[in-house]
């Protein structure tokens, strides 16, 4: 075991720092993860449009531009507020058709399939609910007509758009799932070549679906011929809840409730630190990485043993029982790791059901605007290109392989019911109830991990938006210990090997977006492992 004081004596490297810059405005801003997007995003607020508005047009744009990361075939997790009194969450999580049992992905002898055998194809796909959703949220807060929103992605569709090295890059790997699908081989490999950057690219079928939307509302979309029954689509229904919310030092942290367990994980990370003087340690000391680290243990334990669709509030809060984590707390060592964690007793159960299936195909959009409403949205179709199938012109998700394969436990397969999620977009208060921060990632159970790293990032180490997205990852969902590659990992690595973890070096991909309110001024940053941009005015 290495001693303590070696430990505080290691520095490692971390790029970026010293160069990043946030982007800054004073009148609005919006991050995402595609320029084409977030132009889409400012010219709605530049029209009158507020955060809702410009959250949704953002999306709507992704859909063509990002396709393999986050569509209208897909859901998302839309976090809106100006002030820590009133923050709400419109939920559009996939759900499963009224056909669904347990057991769903297990064998005809008792055992989970492999992942492979059914993540890719019409079982594994929900009923979208992005589109609910955000009918839902734009009845509440828009000011820009419904069809206005859609006026850039049709526009885009039409006529087409330049495919960026992303998408190109994204085809090229995938490329044998996409064949498997005519419409995605069409589209994505014409003539049986994979798309090239540079390239000009249209969407005529998406266009229309979406033309069909603007002038016919949601429902629309829920009437229109596919794979789905008739009754499970027009029965879907989006959720518009009060966002969870806890304490982190002299802030207040909000996400959204299950059937996402991002806001319950993050929250229960931020607490599981706060015993600790990161701000004194700051991001070049490997305690910092040590106790995040161990935070995601604990965390991810009780996650994957309690946490799914229709969890009982009373259960939410005991796991985010402040006497509950402070013993939780007490378990992290700086001498030494846990090791594997085993989940807590927050209501007298024991025993953990390892976590199985997650996602990579999301998107992040942070929005403030002129009147300090907020938006923080995390979408998703899954899998990078769902479920590899298209339908008019939209990729269709694979978020059913969410559920976990077995036939018992939170986050089992059930007619009507969400798959737990890890997407987690959230808003963060300062003690006067001012909002100082809207932010979020891509990346599937790393999400939480990205997250809690931003907000450590602003809020302990005060680094700049753009700082706190460009800083390496370090994370544990309790296995490994995942660093992100760059000057001084190996050192950290040899220092954290010395303490008991099991570490994995390497490149980790990201989607972070996020805005800083710093007086004001708003100070936005994207994430540059993707194509990600701030902009504003």
């Amino acid at each position: 075991m290495m001693r303590r004081a070696t430990l505080i004596l290691i520095v490692l490297l971390w790029p970026g720092l010293a160069t990043a810059e946030a982007v800054e405005a004073r009148r609005h801003m919006l991050a995402a993860a595609h320029p084409l997007a977030a132009e889409a995003g400012r010219d709605i607020l530049r029209a009158g449009g507020n955060a809702v508005d410009a959250a949704i047009a953002t999306q709507l744009v992704l859909t063509l531009v990002e396709p393999q990361a986050a569509g209208i075939g897909g859901s998302t997790f839309m976090v809106v507020g100006r002030d820590r009194d009133k923050v709400e969450v419109f939920e559009g999580r996939e759900a499963a058709p009224s056909t669904v049992r347990p057991g769903l992905f297990v064998g005809p002898d008792g055992r989970s399939l492999p992942y492979l055998s059914y993540a890719y194809g019409p079982q594994a796909v929900g009923i979208p609910g992005m589109l609910r959703a955000f009918e839902m949220a734009h009845r509440a807060y828009g000011h820009l007509p419904w069809a206005d929103l859609f006026r850039h992605a049709i526009d885009l569709s039409e006529n087409g758009f330049v495919v960026s090295p992303r998408l190109a890059s994204s085809v090229a790997t995938y490329r044998e799932r996409l064949a498997r699908d005519p419409a995605m081989a069409a589209y994505f490999l014409p003539n049986g070549q994979s798309l090239q950057a540079g390239q000009i690219l249209r969407n005529p079928a998406l266009a229309e679906t979406l033309r069909t939307v603007a002038s016919g509302g949601a429902a629309a979309f829920y009437r229109r011929p596919g794979m789905f029954d008739g009754r499970d689509m027009a029965g879907y229904r989006a959720h518009r809840v009060a966002a969870l919310c806890g304490p982190y030092r002299v802030y207040v942290i909000c996400g959204p409730p299950p059937p996402s367990s991002g806001a319950i994980a993050v929250l229960q990370i931020m607490a599981l630190l706060q015993r600790f003087d990161l701000a004194a340690w700051g991001p070049a000391d490997v305690r910092s990485l040590h106790v995040i680290a161990e935070a995601g243990r604990l965390a991810f334990a009780d996650r994957d043993a309690y946490v799914g669709d229709g969890i009982a509030p009373g259960r939410v809060a005991a796991l985010l029982d402040r006497r509950y984590l402070a013993r939780r707390s007490n378990l992290i060592s700086l001498d030494s790791s846990l090791g594997v964690a085993s989940p807590g007793e927050p209501f007298g159960r024991r025993g953990a059901l390892p976590a199985l299936n997650e996602t990579h195909g999301t998107s992040q959009v942070s929005v403030v605007d002129n009147s300090g409403l907020a938006v923080s949205m995390t979408s998703s179709v899954g899998d990078a290109f769902g479920s590899g199938l298209m339908q008019d012109g939209y990729v269709l998700n694979n978020e059913l392989a969410d559920f976990d394969a077995r036939t018992e436990g939170p986050n089992v397969p059930g007619p009507g019911k969400r798959p737990r999620s890890s997407m987690t977009p959230v808003l963060v208060f300062d003690r006067d109830g001012r909002m100082v921060l809207a932010l979020g990632s891509q990346g599937g159970p790393r999400i939480i991990g990205f997250v809690a790293k931003m907000l450590v990032a602003t809020l302990d180490w005060n680094l700049d938006m753009q700082a706190a997205i460009d800083l390496p990852h370090a994370l544990n969902r309790n296995g490994m210990t995942e660093l992100e590659t760059g000057p001084g990992r190996e050192a950290a690595k040899t220092a954290l090997e010395g303490m008991g973890h099991q570490v994995r070096l390497g490149e980790i991909d990201s989607g972070q977006q996020g805005i800083r309110i710093v007086g004001d001024r708003l100070r936005g940053g994207g994430d540059r492992r993707r194509e990600g941009v701030a902009v504003g005015d």
